[in-house]
């Protein structure tokens, strides 16, 4: 504040409108109007916002989602005829509430991806093969334990013997893990391993449920027998210590036309089914330890199947994508986010395309991914969630992968990941803790302002960071009525 006898001086209009241009001759956007100035209009410059991390942050009805919407609005309009645009920037929301799919909203050239679990009838987004069968991922996703599932699923997804012909492979697996169990003999598996193996079986996609079906009947039914003294199976006069094709031959008839479909994650499914029977027939893994897995997987994958399909490659068709949680349980939204998010990170830098492209990942609610606090959740899958989007937020840059954040709960996000940002839109926050959470990585802002955050109207915010030289309180363009997201009250 100034003191007494400083010389104050009124500035006219063209002195303002400098004070208040913060770019050069570079392409801008307008995002709104000077909140204590009207008349001043206040644009940014595209490359300081954009090839930055940015947070949005704001209460409830505080007008986020309007300014989240509004600067990817403006941007799009300004590069609509722009083909190294549409080529070269790839944009990705994260939309956890449905708010961003209107057909004119931001641009109506989006590819929308509406996902549910509540049925099998939504979209589906495409991820590689490769990236579903990464370790870490399996293991959150089924909750494997540290010491004995998760090592259990390295070995399953490491074991390569299925990969040439998987048609034929699978096949000859399935043979002879029912030739394997015969010859064992184990009193410890008994019949009871049969009907196990093949109800998983059934669960599978596979071409021969019938097949299947005869032969889960032929075993209820007591045709199968276990001969405790002998330790030997026999199906009427036929033992498989003695005659061990003809027990196959009557037991399990057909079993050479079973196919497993590979399509989606048919092909991981069997290659777990059979490394936990290789596994337990041999006596390499106690079958109590790694039961359970077994049975969350087909839960857990039913559950995935409805949200993804795996393919080879991805192939794009627009260069602005909306991945709509909505209808997605809460299992899977704190799941499948991480698992796109990271297959986006790792093909742009893996192929090299950050050195002519850039990617643009967008959390809406960022809360329910970025939290540091949550009780819901192991330690694993915490620490392998916050490492991943602190990677990108500390590494991303160099390799032109930016995020933006927009929250209710800046204090619930991690405080690597709100120091780490370039940029900030700051709209009325009432907790203390949120705005204490801003205060201690936002260095621009003084102390009249942080305490005016709580009593800022609706659509008014705080620009702060590199893409403004000071700091400045802007009244945000509201969009037009057909292309405001599905926020309101």
């Amino acid at each position: 504040m100034p003191l007494i006898d400083n010389e104050c001086y009124l500035l006219d209009r063209e002195e303002f409108n400098k004070l208040h241009r913060f770019f050069n001759e570079e392409q801008t956007i307008k995002v709104g109007v000077l909140t204590e100035e009207p008349s001043q209009e206040i644009k940014l410059s595209i490359k300081k916002l954009f090839a930055s991390h940015v947070g949005i942050f704001g209460n409830t009805g505080s007008g986020k989602s309007n300014t989240l919407a509004r600067i990817f609005s403006e941007l799009f309009s300004a590069n609509s005829e722009s083909e190294n645009f549409k080529k070269n920037a790839r944009f990705v929301i994260i939309d956890f509430n449905g708010e961003y799919t209107k057909d004119d909203l931001i641009t109506n050239s989006k590819k929308s991806y509406n996902l549910t679990t509540r049925n099998a009838d939504g979209d589906k987004y495409p991820i590689q093969q490769k990236n579903i069968e990464r370790l870490e991922i399996i293991s959150v996703l089924l909750e494997a334990t540290e010491k004995t599932q998760k090592p259990f699923l390295n070995r399953a997804v490491k074991n390569n013997y299925l990969e040439d012909d998987f048609e034929n492979k699978s096949k000859e697996n399935i043979l002879k893990t029912v030739r394997d169990i015969l010859q064992k003999g184990d009193p410890n598996l008994s019949v009871a391993i049969f009907s196990e193996y093949f109800s998983h079986l059934k669960q599978l996609e596979i071409n021969g449920q019938n097949v299947i079906s005869e032969i889960l009947t032929k075993i209820e039914s007591g045709d199968l027998k276990y001969h405790s003294n002998n330790t030997t199976y026999y199906i009427g006069q036929y033992y498989a210590n003695s005659d061990i094709e003809n027990v196959i031959l009557n037991a399990f008839p057909n079993l050479n036309t079973l196919t497993i479909d590979t399509s989606n994650l048919g092909k991981l499914k069997f290659k777990i089914i059979s490394q936990y029977y290789h596994e337990i027939i041999n006596g390499y893994s106690n079958q109590e330890h790694i039961r359970p897995l077994i049975g969350r997987m087909f839960k857990k994958f039913e559950m995935l199947e409805k949200l993804i399909t795996v393919e080879d490659s991805n192939s794009i068709d627009s260069n602005l994508e909306i991945v709509n949680l909505k209808d997605v349980n809460l299992e899977m939204k704190k799941t499948l986010p991480l698992i796109i998010v990271k297959q986006l990170y790792d093909e742009h830098k893996d192929v090299g395309k950050f050195e002519s492209k850039s990617l643009h990942i967008v959390v809406d609610e960022a809360h329910n991914i970025l939290s540091s606090s949550s009780d819901r959740e192991s330690e694993t899958w915490k620490d392998y969630r916050l490492e991943t989007f602190e990677e990108i937020i500390k590494e991303g840059r160099k390799f032109s992968t930016f995020l933006t954040v927009a929250s209710q709960r800046p204090y619930d996000i991690s405080p690597t990941i709100i120091s780490q940002l370039h940029n900030y839109f700051i709209h009325r926050l009432i907790n203390d803790l949120d705005i204490k959470a801003i205060e201690k990585t936002v260095a621009y802002l003084d102390k009249l302002s942080f305490e005016s955050i709580p009593v800022l109207s609706v659509g008014s915010c705080f620009i702060a960071g590199l893409a403004s030289d000071i700091p400045v309180k802007v009244d945000i363009d509201l969009l037009e009525i057909e292309r405001q997201p599905k926020s309101e009250t």
